[in-house]
């Protein structure tokens, strides 16, 4: 990558003291280890508003599709304030180039799913969306988006953190010239990737892009780009790596001792029943590429998705 993925997140997951009662929210996986890797953008709805610190604490109130947001004792209506400047801030951050959000779970503003909503009778709902992250999935439907509380679920901080890479990678591309031959390598070093996630999806691509000749490069780059993040945005799972595995194996049929190949086996069968992660067979297919120079799988990002840092795939 020429420099670091630009993400979105809520400020008081930085550490930066807005919330209600000046006190703040830091994750320490956001900041001090996904943090080498990204330049955040932050952002506090109801401070960008106007509203002060501290100030009376928030919730959404009324119907769970179209809540209005009230404070908690003088029942206040914020809704007009909070979506007027909501609207004007999605339209600034589009200079942002984002790869990416991170929202503050149950907030009123910010929180992504199951946010409270109290319903007519005063009953809360878990079935409601923040006001601004609402506008701002909206606004940006391709970008990849998620919250900090389920960013704990280990297949779910993968599977985000794979679709910021893999855009940060593919804004790169079609920042330049929209070339054929670009796409076609795009595609090439991602396929094994989009295999792990969706072959439905990964068929879809293909045909685009072996079609791309009748269609104006615009059209191609965009569609790509909406069937890339509609793939990468369904996880990974078991069945659909252990294929994967597979499929690698196969480029070393010829290459690997009858030793190697049953190690290879049995470690892919231990992945199987869950007794090592992925990272496990992944490391011994790297090796093997390293050792027997094999050209096409030294550039597949399946094998390399993200820096081991992270630790992601680290999950049996």
């Amino acid at each position: 990558m020429e420099g670091k993925i630009k993400i979105g997140i809520s400020a008081c997951l930085l550490g930066e003291p807005v919330r209600w009662n000046g006190g703040h929210a830091r994750d320490r996986y956001l900041t001090d280890i996904l943090g080498q890797y990204v330049e955040y953008v932050p952002v506090c709805p109801e401070v960008e508003c106007g509203m002060g610190v501290p100030r009376e604490t928030l919730r959404l109130v009324g119907d769970p599709d179209h809540p209005n947001l009230v404070t908690s004792k003088t029942n206040v209506d914020h809704t007009r304030r909070m979506t007027e400047w909501a609207r004007k801030k999605v339209e600034e951050l589009e200079k942002e180039s984002l790869c990416g959000f991170v929202f503050k779970k149950n907030s009123p503003s910010s929180g992504l799913y199951k946010v409270p909503v109290k319903n007519f009778k005063g009953m809360p709902q878990k079935k409601g969306q923040g006001i601004f992250a609402r506008i701002f999935t909206e606004h940006f439907p391709l970008v990849p988006v998620e919250e900090d509380g389920r960013l704990h679920d280990a297949k779910l901080r993968e599977t985000f953190i794979e679709q910021i890479f893999a855009l940060m990678r593919w804004r790169e591309t079609s920042s330049k010239k929209k070339r054929l031959g670009s796409l076609i390598d795009f595609h090439t070093r991602h396929k094994l990737l989009i295999m792990s996630h969706s072959p439905t999806y990964l068929k879809m691509m293909g045909k685009l892009v072996a079609e791309s000749k009748t269609l104006s490069a615009e059209d191609v780059f965009a569609q790509y780009e909406a069937l890339l993040i509609a793939a990468l945005r369904l996880k990974s799972t078991l069945k659909r790596n252990i294929n994967v595995l597979q499929h690698i194996m196969g480029y070393f049929k010829k290459r690997l001792s009858p030793d190697e190949k049953q190690e290879l086996l049995e470690i892919i069968e231990q992945y199987r029943q869950e007794f090592v992660p992925l990272i496990v067979p992944v490391t011994l297919l790297n090796h093997y590429v390293r050792k027997y120079k094999q050209p096409y799988l030294a550039q597949q990002f399946y094998l390399n998705p993200h820096p081991i840092s992270l630790k992601l795939r680290n999950h049996a």
